[in-house]
């Protein structure tokens, strides 16, 4: 399943790309979504200093998420930054948390706050940086 594509993709903030990834994630499309994102980053060049994937829609996401979300974040290193819309509830919030990796990653409960300029630390489930009440 390819990328979701956004209402007002010009809108993006300079310097920012949002992409919205699908309501599923797992062994059948997470190979093939890598390219699709790393192409997008390829599209902004030099003038990219934040990727934010959109995880708002996705219902499902297995351990190839994980792994997808880790191969971005490896192939970004010193390019720009990796943010995380998921939100808390969602199951994609869930495996985050259980993977480890939303301490790399900063995650966040909205696409507006992902957006806004320097996050710091990683959002834990309480909405705090590192973790919040519930690390």
């Amino acid at each position: 399943m390819p990328l979701l594509p956004r209402s007002c993709e010009p809108c993006d903030p300079r310097g920012h790309a949002v992409l919205d990834l699908p309501p599923e994630i797992d062994f059948c499309n997470a190979e093939g979504l890598l390219p699709m994102i790393m192409a997008a980053v390829d599209h902004h060049s030099g003038a990219l200093h934040t990727l934010v994937l959109d995880l708002t829609a996705t219902r499902f996401m297995d351990s190839q998420g994980i792994r997808l979300l880790s191969e971005v974040r490896a192939r970004l290193h010193g390019r720009a930054e990796l943010r995380v819309v998921a939100t808390r509830e969602g199951v994609p919030s869930r495996v985050l948390e259980l993977s480890g990796l939303r301490r790399d990653v900063p995650v966040h409960d909205n696409l507006a706050e992902a957006l806004r300029p320097h996050s710091g630390a990683a959002r834990g489930p309480g909405g705090g940086a590192g973790g919040g009440a519930a690390a």
